[in-house]
C-alpha cells in the first residue's frame, strides 16, 4: 500500500468530528465563511451600484466599463440607453450568470492543478477581488476575480466533502446535510453583518468584512489540508473507450436527453422571482417597503438574510412534510412536486404586487407582505431546485449522468440572464406589474411542467421511486442562488 492509499484508508476510517473524518469540519468551516464573504457581497452589489458607482463622480473612473456598456445595452436592451438601474441590473446578469459556468473551468483547471491547489489559488483570488471592490477604477476587475474564483471552488470544494468517504459509506448523505447547514450559516450572517458595514455605514466597509471573511476560509481550509484525502490521479479515456461509451447510449436515452434539454428553459424560467432578490427586490424594497421587522427596522440589502433563514425552515419543513404525508397519502413523483412548488413560487412573489396595490399610492409596502412572500416562495422553491436534480439525476441515463448534472446548472446561468433582463424593464413598468409578470412567468412555467408530466411523465419517471436524498442534499449543499 503506497503513502497517498494509507492516508485515504486512515481518513475514511476517522470518526473524529461527530462521527465523521475530521476533514469535515475543515471544508465546512471554509464554505461557511466562502458564502459568507460571497453572499455578504452579492447582497450590497446591485444597491452599491445604484447609488453610489454609476453616479457622476464615480463611474467616469470604472476601467473598461465605458466599453462593455454598449454591449450589454445591446444584448440585454436591444440597444437602447440604460439608466444607471437598468446598467447595473444587467451587470448583476453578466456576474451572478458566469458564476455557474466558471465552475466547468475550475473542474478543468483542477484536472491539472490538483482540487487542493486549484481550492487555494480561488480562495486567493476571491480574496483578491473583494479587496478590488474598494476602488472605483477596479470593479470591473473585482468581479472577474469573483467570477473565476468561485468556479476554482465551487465544484472542487464539494466533490472533496464526497472524497472523504469509501464508496459504501452511507455517512455521505449526512455529511452533505452538515457542509448545507455550513453554507446556509454563511448565507445568513454573511449579509446581516456586512449590510450593518455596507450599506450602513459605508460600502468599503462591507466588502471588506467579505474579503475579510474569504481570508478566514482561505486560513480554515490550509490548516485542514493535512485531514484531506490525496488528489486522485487524473483518467484519460482512449478513443475506444469513448467510442464504447457513444454506442453504449440507446434510442430511448437519445429520447430522455432530448425531453430534459428541452425542460432546463422551463426550469430557467420557474427560478427568475426567486433569483430577483439580490438585484431589483432590493431595489424596490429600499424605496417601496416598510422595512420595519416586528418594529425592529433592517437594511434592505439584509433581505437577502431573511430569505436565507426562512429557506432553511422551509427546506426542513418541506423534507417533513413529505415524510409525514407518505404515510398516509400517495408522495407526488418529482415532476409533481415541480409543479407544486412553481404555482407557489408564482402565488409568492404575486404578494409583492398585492401588497404594492392595497398600500396606495405615496404608502409603504407593510414587511408582511415581504414575509409572505419570502415564507410561501421559499416553500415551492424547495419543490423545484432540490427535486429538478433529483429528477435529473433518476432520468440521466447513466452512462453520462455526470455529464447531465453538470448540465442541469445551466438553468441558473440562462435564469439568471433572465433576471437581468427583466430588472431593466423594472423603471419602465409600474411595481404591481413589474411582480404580475414574474408571478405569471413562474406560474407559467408550472402548467408547462403540467402539460410535460402529461405527455412525458413515464418516460422521464418510469416507476415512481423515492427520490435519492443524497442527490437533494448535494443539491443544497451547491445551492441556487
Amino acid at each position: 500500500m503506497t503513502a497517498a492509499s494509507a492516508r485515504e484508508t486512515a481518513i475514511h476510517e476517522d470518526r473524529s468530528f461527530i462521527g465523521h473524518p475530521k476533514g469535515l469540519a475543515f471544508l465546512s468551516s471554509t464554505e461557511a465563511w466562502e458564502r459568507f464573504s460571497y453572499y455578504g457581497m452579492l447582497a450590497l452589489l446591485v444597491l452599491y451600484m445604484n447609488q453610489q458607482l454609476l453616479k457622476p463622480g464615480h463611474v467616469e473612473h470604472v476601467f473598461g466599463l465605458a466599453f462593455i456598456r454598449p454591449i450589454l445595452e445591446r444584448i440585454y436592451g436591444g440597444g437602447r440607453h440604460f439608466s444607471d438601474q437598468q446598467l447595473a441590473s444587467s451587470i448583476y446578469a453578466v456576474y451572478s450568470s458566469t458564476v455557474y459556468l466558471t465552475p466547468l473551468l475550475g473542474g478543468l483547471i483542477a484536472d491539472r492543478l490538483g482540487r487542493t491547489r486549484t481550492i487555494i489559488v480561488g480562495a486567493c483570488i476571491m480574496a483578491l477581488g473583494h479587496f478590488l471592490m474598494a476602488f472605483d477604477v477596479s470593479f470591473l476587475l473585482a468581479l472577474c476575480c469573483l467570477m473565476f474564483g468561485a468556479g476554482c471552488l465551487k465544484g472542487n470544494i464539494a466533490t472533496q466533502v464526497g472524497s472523504l468517504y469509501s464508496r459504501e459509506d452511507n455517512r455521505r448523505a449526512d455529511a452533505f446535510q452538515i457542509f448545507f447547514l455550513g453554507i446556509n450559516a454563511g448565507v445568513i450572517f454573511g449579509p446581516w453583518i456586512t449590510g450593518a458595514l455596507g450599506q450602513g455605514i459605508a460600502w468599503h466597509y462591507g466588502f471588506g468584512a467579505a474579503g475579510v471573511g474569504m481570508l478566514i476560509a482561505l486560513v480554515i481550509y490550509l490548516v485542514g489540508r493535512r485531514h484531506l484525502p490525496p488528489d486522485p490521479p487524473r483518467e484519460r479515456k482512449t478513443r475506444a473507450e469513448a467510442a464504447a461509451l457513444r454506442k453504449s447510449i440507446t434510442a430511448r436515452d437519445w429520447q430522455v436527453l432530448i425531453l430534459l434539454a428541452c425542460i432546463l428553459p422551463v426550469l430557467a424560467i420557474s427560478v427568475v422571482g426567486n433569483n430577483q432578490i439580490p438585484n431589483t427586490y432590493l431595489v424596490w424594497a429600499d424605496k417601496f417597503a416598510d422595512l420595519h421587522f416586528f418594529g425592529i427596522p433592517i437594511l434592505s440589502s439584509q433581505l437577502v438574510s431573511v430569505d436565507s433563514t426562512v429557506s432553511v425552515i422551509t427546506l426542513l419543513g418541506m423534507v417533513l412534510f413529505w415524510r409525514i404525508w407518505k404515510t398516509r397519502f400517495p408522495e407526488p413523483d418529482e415532476l409533481g412536486k415541480i409543479i407544486i412548488g412553481c404555482l407557489l413560487s408564482g402565488a409568492g412573489v404575486a404578494c409583492l404586487a398585492i401588497g404594492t396595490m392595497l398600500a396606495g399610492p405615496g404608502q409603504k409596502v407593510s414587511f408582511s407582505w415581504l414575509l409572505a412572500f419570502h415564507l410561501i416562495n421559499d416553500i415551492g422553491f424547495a419543490n423545484v431546485f432540490p427535486v429538478g436534480l433529483a429528477l435529473f439525476a433518476r432520468a440521466a441515463p447513466r452512462h453520462v449522468a455526470g455529464l447531465v448534472i453538470g448540465f442541469y446548472y445551466l438553468h441558473l446561468w440562462a435564469g439568471n440572464n433572465l433576471v437581468g433582463y427583466l430588472g431593466t424593464l423594472y423603471e419602465q413598468m409600474t411595481p404591481e406589474r413589474f411582480w404580475l409578470l414574474h408571478a405569471g412567468l413562474v406560474g407559467g412555467a408550472g402548467v408547462v411542467f403540467l402539460v410535460i408530466k402529461l405527455l412525458f411523465g413515464r418516460v422521464l419517471i418510469g416507476q415512481p421511486t423515492e427520490p435519492d436524498m443524497t442527490t437533494v442534499a448535494l443539491a443544497d449543499a451547491q445551492e441556487a442562488p
